[in-house]
């Protein structure tokens, strides 16, 4: 069950994306995401990536996003919201995401998400096509919080 269809008993791992969307209120996710975002915040914990925050300071740094405060305290902001957790980028999840099974692209930061979400035994949540359909292969599981 590589795509998964509910939440309700997963831990989360966010995209970067995913995590900022949540984070401003954007209405890209659904309701049910949102309701279900929630639910583990107070439940089973949201995990952040340490490479999400690097996709945020890169993306601010290249003028492709704006944030309305320094990218250093959105993300210590944004942290510090009860249920989310920084997960880490142990020397087992750095090595996996070199040795990922199947056909996946080659960006870093994705390949850090995935083996995050695999060695954590969580859902990796993603609007992303690509890894929405690496998921279908059976080696992370995936939802999509944008359908």
């Amino acid at each position: 069950m590589p795509i998964v269809k509910s939440l309700k008993q997963h831990k989360l791992v966010l995209d970067t994306h995913v995590w900022l969307w949540a984070m401003t209120g954007d209405m890209s996710l659904t309701l049910s995401f949102r309701k279900a975002f929630e639910h583990a915040l107070k439940i089973h914990h949201v995990l952040i990536s340490p490479i999400s925050i690097w996709e945020i300071g890169m993306l601010v740094a290249k003028n492709r996003i704006q944030i309305d405060m320094d990218s250093q305290e959105w993300i210590d902001q944004a942290l510090d919201i009860p249920g989310i957790k920084l997960s880490a980028i142990t020397p087992r999840i750095a090595i996996q995401s070199t040795r990922l099974p199947g056909i996946i692209h080659g960006d870093p930061a994705d390949r850090i998400l995935i083996a995050t979400a695999h060695e954590e035994n969580a859902v990796l949540i993603t609007c992303d096509g690509k890894l929405l359909e690496y998921g279908k292969d059976k080696y992370v599981n995936v939802y999509n919080p944008c359908q």
